[in-house]
């Protein structure tokens, strides 16, 4: 890390955006360029390469969590902390999937966030406190199952896995009940038993099961 790192701030609300730019040049970061869409932020992250990318998660279009990776892909060598007023289990467990490598909720004090952010360029991973006791809670969860997961496989049928296969890809309850030529309904009873089946609580939960039992592949 230089002795001046260099962040690209992207945000929709320009007077909030503005405020963080001068924060971290008063504690000696260098701007390297403020978007206020993500999919720029992905253009200007290819071309600057910039150290970190402050990455706000709820914005119009295409959402933050949407360009983590692509960001990643386009600079290897930047680092993405999301900022967020959500608090989603589930928004959470897609940022890391991503590879971003902080995220932090908009109400934390900025002194804290300068913290998180010096932090994570030091190679360190972040969280908001109230997001790492869920982030906890899920990890605890999952290794409870593991055991039962080991040493009996539950055996999913073929449209169940298929069902898993697309929501791994992305895909909404009804376009996937568009893809398999079922209804909306009928996907969400798959994914019930789904859950059912596996003891687990969640889709993403799911498709981390599936993914590590090779029942599917990554998207």
């Amino acid at each position: 890390m230089s002795n001046r790192a260099t962040i690209l701030i992207v945000d929709d609300a320009p007077l909030f955006q503005a405020g963080l730019s001068a924060a971290f040049k008063e504690e000696g970061f260098d701007i390297a360029g403020q978007a206020e869409r993500a999919l720029d932020a992905v253009a200007i992250a290819r071309d600057v390469k910039p150290e970190l990318v402050l990455l706000d998660v709820l914005m119009p279009g295409i959402s933050g969590l949407e360009v983590v990776a692509k960001i990643i892909e386009s600079s290897p060598g930047t680092k993405v902390v999301l900022l967020t007023s959500s608090e989603s289990e589930e928004d959470l467990l897609k940022a890391i999937k991503a590879g971003a490598r902080g995220y932090i909720v908009k109400t934390t004090p900025l002194p804290d966030l300068v913290a998180a952010v010096r932090e994570v360029l030091h190679g360190g991973a972040v969280v908001s406190p109230a997001m790492g006791g869920k982030l906890f809670d899920t990890v605890a969860h999952l290794l409870r199952h593991r055991e039962l997961n080991a040493t009996r496989r539950p055996a999913l049928t073929g449209r169940e896995i298929e069902v898993l296969q697309a929501i791994a890809d992305g895909m909404t309850s009804r376009e996937i009940g568009d893809l398999l030529f079922i209804s909306e309904n009928t996907v969400k009873n798959h994914v019930r038993n789904i859950l059912d089946k596996l003891g687990l609580r969640s889709r993403n939960e799911a498709v981390m099961y599936a993914l590590r039992e090779g029942m599917i592949r990554a998207s």
